[in-house]
């Protein structure tokens, strides 16, 4: 299984190629749903890294892949702009799932 990253920018896609994963850089609604067509048909793709700012736009397009697909996993990246997610995010994500403040 290989990975495969949809980017909003330039230097998270070049980082990631310098890795050796690769992917697109995608600036409008219509390409990002474009490219997701391609990469679902694509069974070599086991894991999608999306980063957080595109995925914020386009909750609707990247929820419905989520929902529906057990592959390929979507998994929500930062890019050079850091995260949009707050500090504790860890800690507020296991406390809202299993009710037990760490």
């Amino acid at each position: 299984m290989r990975m495969f990253l949809i980017s909003d920018n330039v230097d998270t896609y070049t980082g990631m190629r310098l890795a050796g994963v690769n992917g697109v850089v995608i600036h409008s609604r219509d390409h990002l749903k474009q490219q997701l067509d391609t990469v679902l048909t694509d069974k070599t793709i086991g894991v999608v890294l999306i980063t957080e700012k595109l995925s914020a736009e386009f909750p609707d397009i990247i929820n419905d892949v989520k929902l529906n697909r057990k592959l390929p996993l979507i998994v929500e990246i930062p890019d050079r702009h850091g995260t949009g997610r707050k500090p504790d995010f860890i800690t507020s994500y296991v406390n809202e799932a299993i009710g037990i403040k760490i």
